[in-house]
């Protein structure tokens, strides 16, 4: 970063510094330098502060050296205006709209002698007949030099070249902020630091002085101009209706003084004023004075019925404060937290604007218990779930909160997020009968995710019919309804009525589901139960639709992320996997328990499935972590299972027990209900594989089995568990499970059935079977990965499929090789390899070239490609 040294001196070559910046102005200037006996006759227009008085002292320099007379208007002028030779005389004038009538005209008449230099320089306004005249004669040749602000890189020249040197970027963002781009207002600023030796730094501070002297040459203006200036600066809308009644006057009046704040440089091209003139009107005015005014503020605009929030949003620029503006601060930050206002922004950004509203509000004498639940519910859709738990939390501590049922709903909202889907179904309950209509679905829907089945079909029953039939309690009611179908339907058609109901609630949130805050959104439990059935496809367009709408704004959008991540890593598509769940942590890296349930265990699916044991390794200490954080509920077994098979592997399956435990006694108090109970069957059936207990696995493979009867994706994982069975007992038909791993295609896991296919041809003797079975294996593989995700979140989160070509199954190895073949891809020399086998490294490079020979690679990475590819298909 270019830094301003106390040794930095303002270059002095004059005109060159006091038109930088200012491309017009050096335009004409480098003009009349280049040929100061050229003709010119034109106009310089441009407000208070915009460098025209700059410009015409430049001129006359330049007009001085060439030995040209250099005349403004004065009375020893009249007789040269008589003269039809003027060769030699060049006539500037400086604020022409201050000259009478007569001098115009006088102007004009000289204007009109022919062959002459003149330059005029007059603000926009006020405009009279005889100055229209004199610029029409003016600027008969070139049109009006038009002066005005500075851009950012206006900004950063004039900068350099009034410091000497580049100039910092806080600096010049601090001048295009604060001072809108005048020059006049630039240079006095940068007057003002470098004499305070405050030019360095990465956050400089406008010195004091510099508001004082502006003030200072605000109070020379005139006082109607003054009290429109400060009415403006203390939240009044530039609106004539408005200002009127505030300053006593003519509406018409407001007009001229309206066009006198512009014509003086005083307003940015949006009709607000500078922030520099702002601070300074405010600070400068008396204590009573800025009482009166910003009362008389609050009555017009009130009176007028002007939207709360748009007057809410002038105050906060205004910086205005008092006891009066709580009611103006609240219902604003209603109108911000409903998105219903004029100019109100929408999601996440119109909670974040509640929140700042309702801090105001407080501030300004609001009652804070009964802001709280507002409070809470704009904490929790804009992301900050500690605040609004604790908000929530001090209403419903409060004797006298009028707003329970709000309080209770974003408490619950926020507690199912964190893993409480009991405390979360206690709250509900809790509001009360009175309420109970409109939190009944909730309370069921965390009732069911702890499998108390029967208080949730109470709860259904006792919820009261004369609910509003808004579109946020239908979505509730759809969601209870389906995920209590999923349960108690028949597993023949409980896949379909349950996925029926839920997408049909998360259509229902789509035109404003921003604004809702629910223990879990329709379109997650939808995904969770079509990835419970196969329906990968399902999952991923309602997944996505959730998305492009924003249902459930910041609150849902990593859930939904981390589904589609889940959903493209059973599909084999590792790449789009790591590109969703980055997506779906937040930057600070921390995440809600139940997200974080969901990030470490895809972590710890793909490090499995590639075959990274450092890799899985690490990602298995965070996963230990997530999953002491987060208590089993009905939408959790899916990361369960995968944490299981991965305990499994590292041989530490005792710390997910309990858990697995817990989950058992969840689907056994549901009725073991097919649809959640058959992934976590499949998941214990390889957890029972890897831990080289056919007992165990035997037993899920029953309960596959049984399932099989009445569902189609049961049918193929029992399929499938058969087969591993048999595979792993090197007792297996070919044929048989050849077919059992391409049905696996048929529900989206065709990277599973080819490592099933690949593990049967490793362990086969039959030649012939061996190299059907591995172009089974490698046809489902090239397959993998199905159709992709495209959603869009926020503007670049369309996600194209990545397909990556992934070697082919090995042949057969020996139990020995295989062994080698591990250790080796995690990195360990032929010595080190040699000291965990208790063999020697001479051993160890003979076995790796039996290894190359057998799989037919000459290069390191056709061998570590095909290595992993053998570890993959025997930890499967």
């Amino acid at each position: 970063m270019n830094q301003v040294t106390a040794r930095s001196r303002p270059r002095q070559d004059g005109p060159e510094v006091a038109l930088a910046g200012m491309l017009a102005a050096q335009g004409l200037y480098d003009a009349v330098r280049a040929d100061p006996a050229a003709p010119l006759s034109i106009s310089v227009v441009g407000p208070g502060g915009s460098g025209k008085s700059a410009l015409l002292a430049a001129l006359r320099e330049a007009y001085l050296a060439a030995g040209v007379t250099v005349v403004g208007m004065d009375p020893a002028l009249s007789g040269s205006m008589q003269a039809p030779d003027v060769g030699n005389v060049a006539v500037l004038v400086d604020d022409a709209h201050d000259l009478d009538s007569s001098d115009l005209g006088r102007m004009c008449r000289f204007a009109l002698t022919g062959n002459m230099r003149i330059v005029v320089a007059y603000r926009p306004w006020p405009r009279k007949p005889e100055l229209d005249a004199l610029e029409n004669v003016v600027s008969r040749q070139q049109p009006p030099v038009l002066l005005g602000r500075l851009n950012r890189r206006g900004t950063q020249l004039r900068c350099a070249a009034l410091l000497g040197q580049a100039p910092p970027a806080a600096l010049v963002e601090l001048l295009c902020e604060q001072t809108g781009g005048s020059p006049m207002l630039i240079d006095q600023v940068l007057r003002a630091l470098r004499s305070a030796g405050r030019l360095d730094g990465d956050h400089p501070e406008l010195p004091p002085d510099v508001i004082d002297r502006i003030g200072y040459d605000l109070d020379r203006l005139p006082r109607p101009l003054r009290g429109l200036l400060l009415a403006v600066a203390l939240g009044a809308a530039p609106d004539p209706e408005i200002l009127a009644p505030v300053l006593g006057v003519d509406p018409s009046v407001i007009a001229e003084l309206w066009s006198s704040a512009q014509s003086h440089g005083l307003l940015l091209a949006e009709g607000q004023l500078i922030p520099l003139i702002q601070r300074a009107l405010v600070a400068g005015a008396a204590p009573g004075a800025r009482r009166v005014m910003q009362r008389l503020v609050l009555d017009a605009h009130v009176q007028r019925g002007r939207p709360a929030l748009e007057l809410a949003q002038q105050l906060l620029v205004s910086g205005a404060r008092g006891a009066e503006l709580a009611a103006i601060f609240e219902a604003a930050g209603d109108a911000a937290l409903a998105g219903s206002a004029p100019g109100a922004p929408a999601g996440t950004d119109a909670a974040a604007q509640a929140l700042q509203l309702y801090a105001k509000a407080v501030c300004a004498g609001s009652d804070p218990a009964s802001l709280a639940p507002r409070r809470a519910e704009a904490a929790a859709r804009s992301g900050d779930l500690d605040t609004a738990l604790r908000l929530a939390d001090e209403a419903l501590s409060h004797p006298h909160c009028a707003d329970l049922a709000r309080a209770g709903t974003v408490a619950g909202a926020v507690l199912a997020q964190r893993g409480l889907l009991a405390r979360s179904a206690e709250l509900y309950r809790w509001i009360g009968p009175s309420r109970m209509g409109s939190a009944a679905p909730l309370a069921a829907l965390a009732l069911l995710g702890t499998g108390s089945l029967t208080d949730a079909r109470e709860v259904l029953a006792a919820a009261n019919d004369d609910r509003p039939p808004t579109l946020v309690a239908g979505a509730e009611m759809l969601m209870a309804s389906g995920v209590l179908q999923s349960i108690v339907d028949s597993p023949t058609s409980a896949p379909t009525t349950a996925l029926s109901t839920l997408t049909r609630a998360a259509a229902l949130l789509e035109p404003g589901g921003d604004a809702v805050l629910l223990p879990d959104m329709p379109a997650a439990l939808a995904a969770i139960v079509a990835l419970h059935s196969g329906e990968l496809d399902v999952a991923v367009s309602v997944l996505e639709r959730a998305l492009e709408h924003g249902a459930g704004g910041l609150f849902a959008r990593s859930r939904y992320q981390l589904l589609l991540a889940w959903a493209a890593m059973i599909r084999g598509d590792a790449a789009l996997t790591r590109r969703w769940l980055e997506r779906a942590v937040p930057d600070s890296g921390a995440q809600e328990p139940r997200e974080e349930l969901f990030a470490t265990a895809l972590a710890v699916g793909l490090a499995r499935r590639g075959s990274d044991i450092p890799a899985l390794q690490t990602a298995w200490v965070a996963a230990r972590e997530a999953i002491v954080r987060y208590p089993v509920d009905l939408f959790s077994l899916l990361p369960l299972g995968e944490l299981a098979v991965a305990a499994a592997r590292l041989r530490e399956f005792d710390r997910v027990v309990p858990h697995l435990e817990q989950a058992r006694l969840l689907l056994q108090r549901l009725g073991d209900p097919p649809l959640w109970s058959v992934p976590l069957h499949w998941y214990g059936l390889h957890a029972a594989i890897l831990r080289e207990q056919p007992a165990v696995a035997q037993d899920h493979a029953v309960a596959l089995a049984g399932a099989a009867k009445s569902s189609h994706y049961a049918a193929v994982l029992a399929a499938a568990g058969r087969a591993w069975m048999q595979v792993l007992a090197g007792d297996f038909d070919c044929s048989e499970v050849e077919s059992a791993a391409r049905g696996m295609q048929s529900i989206g896991l065709a990277n599973d059935g080819s490592r099933l296919a690949g593990q049967a041809a490793i362990r086969t003797t039959d030649r012939k079977a061996m190299v059907d079975l591995l172009g089974c294996a490698r046809a489902l593989q090239a397959s993998g990965p199905g159709a992709a995700s495209s959603a869009a979140d926020g503007g670049d989160d369309r996600l194209e499929p990545q397909t990556t070509s992934q070697p082919a199954v090995a042949p057969m190895l020996s139990d020995r090789e295989r062994e080698v073949a591990e250790l080796i891809l995690t990195g360990l020399t032929y010595r080190q390899i040699g000291q965990r086998l208790f063999i020697s490294a001479k051993t160890v490079e003979h076995h790796v070239a039996r290894i190359r020979q057998r799989l037919d690679v000459t290069s390191r990475d056709e061998l570590f490609a095909q290595l992993k590819m053998v570890v993959r298909a025997k930890a499967s």
